[in-house]
Protein backbone atom coordinates (compact mmCIF):
# COMPACT_ATOMS: atom_id res chain seq x y z
CA UNK A 1 0.00 0.00 0.00
CA UNK A 2 2.80 2.20 0.85
CA UNK A 3 5.38 1.56 -1.44
CA UNK A 4 5.83 4.57 -3.32
CA UNK A 5 7.18 3.66 -7.27
CA UNK A 6 9.68 5.60 -9.56
CA UNK A 7 6.39 7.73 -11.22
CA UNK A 8 5.34 8.53 -7.68
CA UNK A 9 8.60 9.37 -6.46
CA UNK A 10 9.49 11.67 -9.27
CA UNK A 11 6.02 13.68 -8.52
CA UNK A 12 7.26 13.59 -4.86
CA UNK A 13 10.82 15.12 -5.46
CA UNK A 14 9.61 17.37 -7.91
CA UNK A 15 7.10 19.12 -5.48
CA UNK A 16 9.92 19.52 -3.19
CA UNK A 17 11.75 21.11 -5.41
CA UNK A 18 8.98 23.35 -6.58
CA UNK A 19 7.89 24.29 -3.40
CA UNK A 20 11.13 25.11 -2.33
CA UNK A 21 12.11 27.37 -5.29
CA UNK A 22 8.66 29.07 -5.22
CA UNK A 23 9.26 29.91 -2.06
CA UNK A 24 12.91 31.14 -2.37
CA UNK A 25 11.47 32.91 -5.35
CA UNK A 26 8.67 34.71 -3.39
CA UNK A 27 11.06 35.85 -0.58
CA UNK A 28 12.12 39.14 -1.82
CA UNK A 29 9.39 40.66 -3.32
CA UNK A 30 6.97 38.96 -0.27
CA UNK A 31 8.97 40.85 2.21
CA UNK A 32 9.04 44.28 0.33
CA UNK A 33 5.45 44.31 -0.53
CA UNK A 34 5.02 43.50 3.46
CA UNK A 35 7.18 46.56 4.57
CA UNK A 36 5.59 48.87 2.13
CA UNK A 37 2.03 47.85 3.55
CA UNK A 38 2.73 47.82 7.06
CA UNK A 39 4.69 50.97 7.28
CA UNK A 40 3.51 53.38 4.74
CA UNK A 41 0.59 55.41 3.68
CA UNK A 42 0.68 56.10 -0.08
CA UNK A 43 -2.24 56.80 -3.37
CA UNK A 44 -3.20 53.32 -4.48
CA UNK A 45 -2.48 51.66 -1.18
CA UNK A 46 -5.97 49.90 -1.45
CA UNK A 47 -5.26 49.07 -5.26
CA UNK A 48 -1.84 47.31 -4.16
CA UNK A 49 -3.55 45.76 -1.34
CA UNK A 50 -6.20 44.01 -3.74
CA UNK A 51 -3.74 42.63 -6.16
CA UNK A 52 -1.25 41.28 -3.37
CA UNK A 53 -4.35 39.21 -2.18
CA UNK A 54 -6.19 39.16 -5.58
CA UNK A 55 -5.10 35.05 -6.18
CA UNK A 56 -6.96 34.19 -3.06
CA UNK A 57 -9.97 34.65 -4.46
CA UNK A 58 -9.29 34.61 -8.12
CA UNK A 59 -9.76 31.52 -10.19
CA UNK A 60 -6.32 29.40 -10.19
CA UNK A 61 -6.77 28.69 -13.76
CA UNK A 62 -7.29 32.59 -14.32
CA UNK A 63 -4.33 32.93 -12.86
CA UNK A 64 -2.45 30.57 -14.75
CA UNK A 65 -3.74 31.43 -18.32
CA UNK A 66 -2.65 35.17 -17.25
CA UNK A 67 0.53 33.96 -16.73
CA UNK A 68 0.59 31.59 -19.99
CA UNK A 69 -0.27 35.20 -21.58
CA UNK A 70 2.62 36.93 -20.00
CA UNK A 71 5.46 34.32 -20.36
CA UNK A 72 4.05 31.84 -22.95
CA UNK A 73 6.48 31.74 -26.31
CA UNK A 74 4.19 34.75 -27.95
CA UNK A 75 4.13 36.73 -24.61
CA UNK A 76 5.47 39.45 -23.96
CA UNK A 77 7.43 38.77 -21.08
CA UNK A 78 8.09 35.08 -22.30
CA UNK A 79 9.98 36.82 -25.70
CA UNK A 80 11.86 38.87 -23.61
CA UNK A 81 12.95 36.05 -21.46
CA UNK A 82 13.83 33.62 -24.25
CA UNK A 83 15.43 36.43 -26.56
CA UNK A 84 17.84 38.06 -24.03
CA UNK A 85 18.78 35.77 -21.54
CA UNK A 86 17.78 32.07 -23.51
CA UNK A 87 15.17 31.21 -20.65
CA UNK A 88 12.09 29.01 -21.52
CA UNK A 89 9.60 29.18 -18.29
CA UNK A 90 6.15 27.62 -20.05
CA UNK A 91 6.13 24.33 -20.27
CA UNK A 92 8.98 23.61 -17.83
CA UNK A 93 9.49 23.39 -14.02
CA UNK A 94 10.57 26.80 -14.06
CA UNK A 95 6.95 27.44 -15.04
CA UNK A 96 5.42 25.58 -12.21
CA UNK A 97 7.48 27.25 -9.59
CA UNK A 98 6.23 30.92 -10.80
CA UNK A 99 2.73 29.76 -10.85
CA UNK A 100 3.34 28.44 -7.43
CA UNK A 101 5.20 31.41 -6.11
CA UNK A 102 2.05 33.98 -7.30
CA UNK A 103 -0.39 32.06 -5.86
CA UNK A 104 1.32 31.37 -2.21
CA UNK A 105 2.92 35.14 -2.18
CA UNK A 106 -0.44 36.63 -0.49
CA UNK A 107 0.49 33.96 2.34
CA UNK A 108 3.77 34.80 2.80
CA UNK A 109 2.88 39.16 2.86
CA UNK A 110 -0.22 38.76 5.08
CA UNK A 111 1.91 36.72 7.90
CA UNK A 112 5.05 39.13 7.11
CA UNK A 113 2.90 42.06 6.70
CA UNK A 114 0.94 41.23 10.19
CA UNK A 115 4.60 40.97 12.20
CA UNK A 116 6.52 43.79 11.03
CA UNK A 117 3.23 45.96 11.89
CA UNK A 118 3.30 44.72 15.14
CA UNK A 119 7.06 45.29 15.83
CA UNK A 120 7.09 48.79 18.17
CA UNK A 121 8.41 51.45 16.06
CA UNK A 122 9.69 52.97 19.09
CA UNK A 123 12.42 51.12 19.37
CA UNK A 124 13.62 51.99 16.51
CA UNK A 125 13.37 55.42 16.79
CA UNK A 126 15.01 54.82 20.01
CA UNK A 127 17.90 52.97 17.93
CA UNK A 128 18.39 55.91 15.18
CA UNK A 129 18.25 58.78 18.19
CA UNK A 130 21.05 56.93 19.60
CA UNK A 131 23.05 57.01 16.07
CA UNK A 132 21.68 53.89 14.19
CA UNK A 133 21.34 54.67 10.56
CA UNK A 134 18.53 53.23 8.99
CA UNK A 135 19.89 49.56 7.60
CA UNK A 136 21.59 49.00 11.37
CA UNK A 137 18.58 49.67 12.82
CA UNK A 138 16.53 47.35 10.23
CA UNK A 139 18.75 44.59 10.64
CA UNK A 140 19.97 44.73 14.61
CA UNK A 141 15.80 45.24 15.39
CA UNK A 142 12.74 45.38 13.08
CA UNK A 143 14.22 42.12 11.02
CA UNK A 144 14.90 40.03 14.00
CA UNK A 145 11.36 40.82 15.74
CA UNK A 146 9.53 40.54 12.58
CA UNK A 147 11.20 36.84 12.35
CA UNK A 148 9.00 34.52 13.31
CA UNK A 149 6.31 35.92 11.50
CA UNK A 150 8.86 35.94 8.17
CA UNK A 151 9.38 32.53 8.37
CA UNK A 152 5.53 31.77 9.01
CA UNK A 153 5.33 32.87 6.10
CA UNK A 154 8.22 31.33 4.36
CA UNK A 155 6.09 28.07 5.57
CA UNK A 156 2.79 28.51 4.64
CA UNK A 157 4.02 30.33 1.06
CA UNK A 158 5.91 26.20 0.76
CA UNK A 159 2.54 24.15 1.56
CA UNK A 160 0.73 26.54 -0.93
CA UNK A 161 2.91 25.75 -3.58
CA UNK A 162 3.46 22.28 -2.52
CA UNK A 163 -0.20 21.64 -3.40
CA UNK A 164 -0.63 24.13 -5.95
CA UNK A 165 -3.05 22.86 -8.84
CA UNK A 166 -5.14 24.88 -10.63
CA UNK A 167 -2.33 27.88 -12.15
CA UNK A 168 0.16 24.92 -12.65
CA UNK A 169 -1.48 22.71 -15.09
CA UNK A 170 -2.87 25.78 -17.12
CA UNK A 171 0.57 27.75 -17.17
CA UNK A 172 2.77 24.18 -17.64
CA UNK A 173 0.48 21.75 -18.95
CA UNK A 174 1.17 18.16 -17.49
CA UNK A 175 4.34 16.83 -18.52
CA UNK A 176 5.61 13.66 -16.44
CA UNK A 177 9.10 14.48 -14.78
CA UNK A 178 9.08 18.52 -15.58
CA UNK A 179 5.73 19.68 -14.20
CA UNK A 180 3.78 16.53 -13.08
CA UNK A 181 3.54 17.62 -9.11
CA UNK A 182 1.67 15.57 -7.02
CA UNK A 183 -1.73 17.17 -7.03
CA UNK A 184 -1.06 16.93 -10.66
CA UNK A 185 -0.39 13.02 -10.29
CA UNK A 186 -3.26 12.53 -8.75
CA UNK A 187 -5.49 14.04 -10.75
CA UNK A 188 -3.86 11.81 -13.46
CA UNK A 189 -3.65 8.82 -11.75
CA UNK A 190 -7.67 9.34 -11.06
CA UNK A 191 -8.38 9.28 -14.59
CA UNK A 192 -6.92 5.53 -14.54
CA UNK A 193 -8.54 2.49 -13.63
CA UNK A 194 -5.69 1.19 -11.59
CA UNK A 195 -4.86 4.62 -9.82
CA UNK A 196 -6.75 4.75 -6.88
CA UNK A 197 -4.24 3.08 -4.58
CA UNK A 198 -1.16 5.22 -5.75
CA UNK A 199 -3.63 8.47 -5.72
CA UNK A 200 -4.21 7.58 -2.39
CA UNK A 201 -0.71 7.04 -1.24
CA UNK A 202 0.35 10.83 -3.10
CA UNK A 203 -2.48 12.29 -0.97
CA UNK A 204 -1.96 11.32 2.56
CA UNK A 205 1.58 11.73 1.64
CA UNK A 206 -0.03 15.18 0.76
CA UNK A 207 -2.11 15.37 3.81
CA UNK A 208 1.25 14.80 6.54
CA UNK A 209 3.68 17.50 4.63
CA UNK A 210 0.42 20.36 4.89
CA UNK A 211 -0.20 19.39 8.20
CA UNK A 212 3.70 19.42 9.47
CA UNK A 213 3.62 23.38 7.62
CA UNK A 214 0.84 24.17 9.21
CA UNK A 215 1.55 23.02 12.92
CA UNK A 216 5.29 24.55 12.16
CA UNK A 217 4.03 27.74 11.44
CA UNK A 218 1.20 28.03 14.26
CA UNK A 219 4.43 27.46 16.28
CA UNK A 220 6.11 30.43 14.72
CA UNK A 221 3.11 32.33 15.34
CA UNK A 222 2.38 31.58 18.75
CA UNK A 223 6.65 32.31 19.29
CA UNK A 224 5.61 35.81 17.57
CA UNK A 225 3.14 36.39 19.53
CA UNK A 226 4.64 35.49 23.04
CA UNK A 227 7.98 37.92 21.64
CA UNK A 228 5.03 40.86 20.97
CA UNK A 229 3.84 40.48 24.21
CA UNK A 230 7.11 40.80 26.10
CA UNK A 231 7.80 43.37 24.24
CA UNK A 232 5.17 45.22 25.23
CA UNK A 233 5.56 44.50 28.61
CA UNK A 234 8.91 46.05 28.64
Amino acid sequence: MFEFTLAEWDAVRLSLKIGLWATILSLPPGFFLAYILARFEFPFKSVLNGLVYLTLVLPPVVTGMILLILFGARGPLGIFLHDVFGVTIAFRWTGAALAAAVMGLPLMVRAMRLSIAAVDQRLELAARTLGAGWWRTFFTITLPLSLPGILAGAVLSFARSFGEFGATITFVSNIPGETRTIPIAIYSMLQTTDGDAPALRLAILSVVVSMAALMAAEWMEKRFAARSSAQARG
